[in-house]
């Protein structure tokens, strides 16, 4: 199972959207861990989110996914649990705060809030490397014996 898990091929497209996606991922994750990037840090995002209604095991795990995810996303680690761990994520936050805005960013300040465009790419790029796995440079094809296998997750 674990082998299923890691299965990937040489594909480079891989290996760009699953860095493009850690290195997009990973500020987000910065800013509720550390507070880096103008972010309000660990305490400050368990508060919020708790006043949201989370419950405290979701908040840690969408702090471990944003950001230690991002990280092994980007070396090529368990790339098909890190990149669902993002796209699930991402899609509570779609549905909870960006539907109601409609399609587009706010570009130019004339809405309430920002639209939901940039969610449905990075559930595109989550859903492609959970499907293929982390392609080309990817630690996880140091777990499969026959790196020539073209291995996409068997549906």
């Amino acid at each position: 199972m674990f082998k299923a898990l890691v299965a990937t091929d040489n594909s480079p497209a891989q290996l760009l959207i699953r860095l493009a996606l850690g290195v997009v991922i990973f500020p987000h994750g910065a800013q509720k861990v550390l507070g880096w990037f103008g972010g309000a840090g660990y305490s400050a995002t368990v508060t919020a989110f708790s006043a949201m209604g989370f419950p405290f095991w979701a908040i840690i795990l969408l702090m471990v996914s944003e950001f230690g995810g991002s990280v092994l996303l980007v070396l090529g680690l368990c790339t098909r649990v890190w990149a669902l761990a993002i796209g699930t994520a991402i899609a509570i936050c779609l549905k909870m705060n960006h539907l109601q805005h409609g399609f587009f960013m706010n570009w130019f300040g004339q809405q309430q809030g920002e639209g939901y465009e940039y969610h449905i790419l990075v559930l595109g790029i989550a859903l492609a490397l959970v499907f293929r796995g982390g392609g080309m440079l990817s630690l996880d094809r140091a777990f499969v014996k026959d790196r020539r296998r073209s291995g996409g997750l068997m549906l």
